[in-house]
């Protein structure tokens, strides 16, 4: 079922979405919605057990927002309508979905990237990949919910840490911090991930989408109210002059020289 930028793949009762924008598997705003469509019909498909989700490629699970679209969404300045709840909305969509869902990072995954992961049941990293939340270095913040599921895997201060800095860490730290559940060898990562889904294919569909609706009760309140509540943090900076030194910096690919303190 290719769907232009995301292509679905069939293993038995295994899905397999491949974010086909190689190299870096940017998130784009056509991406985002072919990505909504693939999911909504596989949420349909009663003979898919299981998920997994990876990138084109073999360098990067998705290294986040296609930065080049950000000069024409602060121009219109509807950045929160045109791009934000329509990724926010995908990304619930994908956290909720009835069957298991396993991410497989073959390689590096950044800002909306990693957000995208974060969304899965399971994440499978690569030896060597790069996983990170850089936003900061834009002026902006993790706009998809990263700040409320990155937090919730591996607490405040290594939350902070990540997005603070803004520096990747490896997957082997991710590991240690419980931001990634396996590690597994280079070039390995889809086959590991499928694997798994395998496994969780094999259980009882309805008791498993049980446990699944249990377990977000535990995460009071829904994360997918939590992380909308976030999108006037991320319009706010969005449209600050920092934001636009640091699109303009990494488009001209020059450090930025950011000046301006918080009201």
């Amino acid at each position: 079922m290719p769907v232009n930028s995301v292509n679905v793949e069939r293993d038995g009762p295994v899905a397999l979405v491949v974010r086909n924008l190689p190299p870096l598997n940017l998130s784009t705003l056509t991406s985002t919605q072919e990505l909504g469509s693939a999911l909504r019909e596989l949420a349909d498909d009663d003979a898919v057990r299981a998920l997994v989700v990876t990138g084109a490629g073999e360098r990067c699970f998705g290294a986040g927002s296609d930065i080049a679209e950000f000069s024409d969404l602060r121009e219109r300045g509807d950045v929160t309508s045109r791009k934000m709840i329509p990724e926010t909305d995908v990304l619930a969509l994908l956290e909720q979905m009835p069957m298991a869902t396993v991410a497989a990072l073959n390689g590096t995954a950044l800002g909306g990237g990693l957000e995208l992961a974060l969304c899965c049941d399971f994440i499978v990293a690569e030896e060597g990949s790069r996983i990170g939340l850089p936003e900061i270095d834009l002026g902006l913040i993790p706009g998809d919910g990263g700040p409320v599921r990155v937090t919730r895997r591996i607490g405040p201060a290594r939350a902070k840490r990540m997005m603070f800095l803004g520096e990747p860490i490896p997957a082997e730290t991710a590991v240690e911090w419980g931001l990634v559940d396996e590690l597994v060898p280079r070039g390995q990562a889809v086959a590991a991930a499928t694997e798994l889904a395998h496994r969780c294919a094999s259980k009882p569909a309805e008791a498993l989408a049980a446990c699944k609706r249990a377990i977000a009760m535990a995460t009071v309140p829904d994360p997918a109210d939590v992380t909308r509540s976030t999108l006037p943090l991320f319009e706010q900076v969005f449209n600050s002059a920092d934001a636009a030194e640091g699109v303009r910096a990494f488009l001209a690919k020059e450090p930025p020289r950011f000046g301006h303190s918080p009201r």
